[in-house]
């Protein structure tokens, strides 16, 4: 199994796929690796030599923000805004929806489960 970036990466499927298992990796930084490091996208992990993972590894920590790098600057970033006390960073502190969305119905993903409200009566 092929450990890349902190992260296993499965090995039966093809290396476009597996590595977008990367944090901070999709499909479109997945192709510009591999047309660096110059595997054919159809070829799969457990095809790939030891010294080609390592021309991957070393492309992505080279190249890429990725894995825990990457988290930890989008916490910053949201820490930020937190602390300049914008519209945004109030939207965070208060784990309502950032960016526009209705909060009068739906949200819940970013509310979490509904709370009863006391003395409501059910029609």
């Amino acid at each position: 199994m092929a450990r890349i970036a902190g992260v296993n990466i499965p090995t039966q499927k093809r290396v476009l796929v597996a590595l977008q298992y990367i944090h901070g990796i999709g499909p479109k930084f997945a192709t510009e690796i591999c047309k660096k490091v110059g595997i054919p996208a159809e070829r799969r992990v457990n095809q790939l030599t030891d010294a080609e993972v390592l021309q991957i590894r070393e492309t992505i920590d080279r190249d890429y923000v990725v894995e825990g790098d990457l988290r930890r600057e989008v916490q910053m970033n949201i820490k930020r805004l937190m602390d300049l006390g914008c519209y945004r960073g109030l939207r965070h502190r208060k784990q309502l929806p950032v960016r526009g969305q209705r909060t009068h119905t739906n949200a819940r993903t970013r509310k979490g489960k509904a709370k009863p409200i006391a003395g409501k009566k059910k029609a």
